[in-house]
């Protein structure tokens, strides 16, 4: 499909030079800048709204807050550096990690897991 579109593009824009003439450098140009259109709205537009999710998520975070982070250990904030916690993740267990390890902030809700 996309094919189809450069092919009509190309053809738009005047074809293939007759011999003697200089090709037209918008039609030769138009595949490569609809490429980067195509790229930029289906994969770079959608990575960057995720990573300015994720930024606020993080900077909504506050102390008592349950958190699962990147390797998957659930734990309670307890206190808040400048580029790390420190979570709770049982009774006598403290760990600290980057504020970049958060996955994501845990639902009020117990989500399927148990404390057996």
């Amino acid at each position: 499909m996309i094919l189809s579109i450069f092919m009509m593009v190309f053809m738009f824009m005047g074809g293939s030079p007759q011999p003697g003439q200089q090709p037209n450098t918008i039609a030769m140009l138009m595949p490569l800048i609809l490429i980067f259109f195509i790229m930029y709205f289906f994969m770079i537009r959608p990575q960057v709204k995720k990573q300015k999710a994720h930024q606020a998520m993080l900077q909504s975070l506050k102390k008592g807050d349950k958190i699962i982070t990147t390797g998957g250990i659930y734990g309670k904030i307890v206190n808040i550096k400048d580029r790390s916690f420190v979570i709770q993740v049982s009774e006598n267990t403290r760990i600290e990690i980057t504020k970049n390890a958060v996955a994501a902030k845990q639902e009020k809700s117990n989500g399927g897991a148990s404390n057996s």
